[in-house]
């Protein structure tokens, strides 16, 4: 979906980036946007740090850029997932039972586009609350996950997990502190996220 690469990774002008501002208040509406539209232009809004991937070399190549961006090399690592061991391998970070992480490493159960949140449950953090988690989080997911509301969402995971409904089911969806005060905000706790995410369309 070369879409994605047209919308989102070209870069833009200062001009151009005032522009979109001036407009911002038209653009939210959801009816013009795809739900993968809707989804990036959220996530972003939250704070969120978009990466799209058209194929795993370019997964692999944007998680070591990030490690480079952050100096995260030969970290400490959150990860429980077996799948993503062999990217962590390839880049000498320890995993297992790892003391203070730099960040959590993770796949998601979900995207949700009204809100650009991501949805997590016990399989990916445990039984750890989103503060019980470091503050970077890097994310691997694929534009497939991405559904309209979190009741999707939901439903998506009872009809994966059928007889076996995971624990401790959550949404992270702010990716940086509120500049002012915000009451939305109250309980939540900020994190530093980077979304890698892989066309499988």
């Amino acid at each position: 979906m070369s879409l994605f690469r047209k919308i989102f990774g070209s870069s833009i002008s200062a001009s151009d980036e005032e522009k979109e501002k001036e407009n911002s208040s038209f653009l939210p509406d959801a009816t013009s946007m795809s739900i993968d539209e809707q989804f990036i232009y959220n996530f972003k809004k939250n704070g969120g740090k978009f990466l799209y991937c058209e194929n795993l070399v370019e997964v692999k190549e944007q998680f070591e850029n990030i490690l480079e961006e952050n100096d995260w090399y030969e970290s400490n690592v959150l990860c429980y997932e077996p799948k993503l061991f062999n990217i962590l391998d390839e880049n000498k970070l320890t995993y297992e039972k790892s003391p203070n992480p730099k960040f959590l490493f993770s796949n998601c159960e979900n995207l949700i586009a009204e809100e650009g949140s991501i949805l997590f449950c016990s399989k990916q953090i445990k039984q750890h609350k989103p503060n019980e988690l470091p503050i970077n989080i890097v994310v691997f997911a694929t534009t497939s996950q991405i559904l309209s509301i979190k009741s999707d969402g939901l439903s998506a995971i009872k009809k994966k997990y059928e007889g076996d409904i995971p624990t401790n089911i959550t949404a992270i969806k702010y990716f940086e502190k509120a500049k002012e005060e915000d009451f939305t905000q109250y309980g939540s706790s900020a994190k530093n996220l980077y979304l890698l995410l892989l066309e499988d369309l």
